[in-house]
């Protein structure tokens, strides 16, 4: 079985966990002009890229991390629910099954006992190197190792009785 977390979100991550190794992938995006009236960018999943590095699998379980939804952050919560509509539409391209978990599901499991909000980036970071120090240099780049934790999390709660 193939165990792919998504860690939801232009800045997020790509763990793949299977019987032939581990891959740790930073979610691939591209930067185009905002289609507002004021001159910005806007950054947004590269839909070819991402599809081609999770594709080819068979027998997979897909975790996407629930987007954070605040209307407080407009920007931030429209960028996470457009990145995840092409997520969606990837995965779907591909024939997986996917479901969504709540970041502290997983954190309950693979996290200490007691981190609070300021603490979890830096418990992935020691988690993540621990278990997978293959990656630490890009654990350590991204500043947490939330994608391949989340696929850490489905395969364990796979082998569960």
């Amino acid at each position: 079985m193939v165990f792919i977390g998504i860690d939801n979100g232009v800045s997020g991550t790509i763990g793949i966990l299977s019987k032939n190794g581990s891959q740790f992938l930073k979610v691939p995006t591209v930067t185009q002009q905002s289609y507002t009236k004021a001159k910005q960018n806007i950054s947004r999943l590269d839909y070819w890229l991402f599809k081609s590095m999770i594709a080819d699998h068979e027998d997979v379980r897909v975790l996407i991390e629930r987007p954070m939804v605040n209307p407080g952050r407009f920007k931030a919560t429209a960028s996470a629910l457009r990145c995840l509509e092409a997520v969606l539409i990837a995965v779907e391209a591909c024939g997986y099954r996917y479901e969504y978990i709540d970041s502290k599901e997983w954190q309950k499991v693979l996290l200490p006992k007691g981190v609070k909000a300021e603490g979890l980036k830096k418990a992935s970071v020691d988690i993540g190197c621990r278990l997978f120090p293959q990656h630490k240099e890009l654990i350590m780049k991204n500043k947490d190792a939330d994608g391949l934790l989340i696929a850490e999390f489905a395969m364990r709660s796979c082998q569960r009785p």
